[in-house]
């Protein structure tokens, strides 16, 4: 009976002490559990010094905990480089990032450009390829597309559309074809009815073993267009005063050599290098490139 009462008294203290240990450094149970990810709900993810090394980061971790404020709008590190920059801004929009040398990687370094919008009002795909016409759709029905006003049928996603309207109002922008069908969000057959105009099967596998790029200026791979994210528009942008505007809207040039292409980064011009982006002049046309 002694034994017995002596062991019941020592479990009695050792959960006495605990809790008041836990208690005077202020971490409540809730904590201690949201600090352990549940393994299933991990990704792995190239790390950003090694392309070759993997990481695993989690996505089952509350964000903010009862007691916390909203979190500030996200800026990059000015001490990482600028691939870093870029890699820390899209990182919680795509659960993995593409391989280097990848045939998605080849993508995100074309068309990635998107993945550092930070409107919580944009919708971004959950990979850089669509594979077929029922997963372009299933995403494209979670939009909310906003038609541009004076076209018949340019629909973009409702943030992009209203800058761009916004664009407008300032100075005369055409689309590129005039009526807009084509020129804004586009279905998966358009972009294969497309690619099939310019390119072939071949010269999409030299694009996958990454021997052939310039294409990539010229023609999306089928699955791989901004357009089917309702974030790009083609356009006839002529003078200096059409170009100021749609930057100072969030539009921009982002694709090699595609001259009518602008695409809705959401940034100010004065942020782009601070996300990493590279700016390039070719035959005195402005690019905003993604630094891979």
């Amino acid at each position: 009976m002694k034994t017995f009462l002596k062991k019941t008294f020592f479990y009695i203290l050792i959960a006495f002490l605990s809790c008041a240990l836990v208690a005077s450094h202020g971490i409540s149970r809730y904590k201690l559990m949201a600090d352990v990810p549940n393994p299933k709900d991990c990704v792995t993810t190239p790390s950003l010094e090694n392309n070759r090394v993997l990481t695993q980061s989690c996505t089952n971790i509350p964000q903010t905990l009862p007691t916390q404020t909203p979190s500030q709008p996200f800026t990059p590190n000015p001490n990482l480089t600028e691939k870093e920059r870029f890699f820390s801004a899209i990182t919680n929009k795509l659960p993995t990032i593409p391989r280097n040398n990848t045939f998605e990687y080849i993508l995100l370094r074309a068309y990635g450009s998107v993945f550092v919008n930070q409107n919580p009002e944009i919708k971004l795909p959950q990979k850089v390829l669509f594979t077929n016409e029922q997963e372009t759709k299933q995403f494209q029905s979670s939009l909310t597309l906003t038609q541009v006003k004076n076209t018949s049928q340019c629909y973009l996603q409702k943030s992009a559309a209203e800058a761009f309207n916004q664009a407008r109002s300032q100075v005369q922008i055409p689309l590129k074809s005039g009526y807009g069908a084509s020129d804004c969000t586009r279905s998966f057959a358009t972009n294969l009815r497309f690619w099939q105009k310019y390119a072939n099967n071949q010269t999409l596998e030299q694009v996958r073993q990454g021997k052939e790029t310039t294409i990539l200026g010229v023609v999306a791979p089928p699955g791989a267009s901004q357009h089917l994210w309702g974030l790009a528009i083609d356009l006839r942008v002529t003078t200096e005063a059409q170009k100021q505007v749609l930057n100072q809207n969030g539009w921009y040039r982002t694709v090699e050599n595609d001259i009518p292409h602008w695409t809705y980064v959401g940034l100010p011009l004065e942020k782009l290098t601070q996300f990493g982006f590279q700016n390039k002049v070719v035959r005195n046309v402005t690019y905003w490139l993604t630094p891979l």
